[in-house]
């Protein structure tokens, strides 16, 4: 069985205190994107939100954070404290554009050898679109606990998979779509990329 986990913290403060993964985007809430290609994916999906309320109706569990003042290293160590399956996917929740292949060859890639599978681009890792073994729930703590809560590598004691996908390497708008974050609007409101997205090849056997 396999998890996944929507990190959904955050202020908006670019978006005047409301809660990215909410935003409309072609027609779709951002989070309505996401649960939909992660329930292609995973078995369960939940959200780790403090902020409860904004995301009721929804259909899923919306779980607070466990460490207080934590940033998304937090929201990772929540989504690994709840979650009961050996393999937890995470994503941010103001990823616009997820991409079922590639969310799915990292779960694949979660072997049991492997702490934690997480790709990279050339914008370096992405620790907030990664698949976690439950064994790094006390590296994460370690490292929150020792106030090394930045996220440029995901558990640097824990066994990582990575890999460049790749998409991540041409030039295209749509290389990097399930890693990119929603950041701010352009100055006319419209988003600035655009709502496709390029698969990865399929994994070898």
């Amino acid at each position: 069985m396999s998890t996944a986990a929507i990190l959904a913290g955050g202020r908006a403060l670019r978006f005047g205190g409301r809660p990215k993964p909410l935003l409309p985007l072609g027609g779709r809430r951002i989070v309505d994107r996401l649960l939909a290609a992660l329930r292609a994916v995973t078995d369960q999906v939940f959200i780790v939100a403090n902020d409860g309320q904004a995301y009721a109706g929804l259909g899923v569990p919306v779980l607070p954070d466990v460490l207080a003042a934590a940033g998304p290293l937090g929201g990772v160590h929540a989504a690994l404290s709840a979650s009961r399956s050996a393999r937890t996917l995470v994503v941010a929740g103001d990823m616009p554009f997820p991409n079922p292949p590639l969310l799915a060859r990292l779960l694949r890639r979660a072997a049991p050898g492997v702490d934690v599978a997480v790709p990279r681009t050339r914008d370096g890792w992405q620790p907030l679109c990664a698949c976690y073994r439950a064994r790094c729930l006390p590296v994460l703590e370690r490292r929150i606990a020792a106030g090394a809560l930045r996220r440029a590598r995901p558990c640097e004691s824990c066994a990582a998979a990575s890999w460049t996908p790749a998409s991540s390497r041409r030039s295209t708008p749509t290389a990097r779509s399930s890693s990119t974050s929603t950041r701010r609007p352009t100055t006319r409101g419209r988003w600035p990329w655009p709502p496709t997205m390029t698969a990865d090849a399929p994994p070898p056997p």
